[in-house]
């Protein structure tokens, strides 16, 4: 049986700051940044583990960038187009994501970066929250 926290427990600082800081980041608007990438033929494992270490450490460098995370298609639908890699970065408004694209470092990476790609995909959207 669950038992429901009790009005103390929902008051305390730390549960007001959670949801103080989740409300700040939906109020600021924040925006993923999508790229589906399918790397050329003949690109070695190390080579495109090396991007990748590149491109996560941008987050390192490119302050509006606040996260960074990435996989490989794992769909049974075979519906992927070709591409084989799914890059996900979080920006806090639209104008970080502007902020990152022309940033220098983000520039001569993503020159690198692209050199290596035979397809590229990219789409930025805010995410919605559905209630059930």
């Amino acid at each position: 049986m669950w038992l429901a926290p009790s009005p103390a427990v929902l008051r305390s600082p730390l549960i007001q700051e959670y949801v103080s800081s989740d409300r700040r980041r939906w109020e600021m608007g924040e925006v993923k940044h999508i790229l589906l990438a399918k790397f050329k033929d003949g690109i070695s494992q190390q080579q495109i583990d090396d991007l990748i270490k590149g491109y996560a450490n941008l987050v390192n460098h490119i302050e509006p960038m606040k996260s960074f995370k990435w996989g490989k298609d794992v769909s049974i639908e075979n519906l992927h187009q070709g591409f084989t890699h799914v890059f996900e970065s979080t920006f806090e408004t639209v104008e970080g994501i502007a902020t990152y694209i022309s940033h220098p470092v983000h520039v001569e990476f993503a020159t690198r970066f692209l050199d290596h790609l035979d397809k590229v995909l990219v789409v930025d959207f805010k995410p919605t929250a559905v209630d059930p």
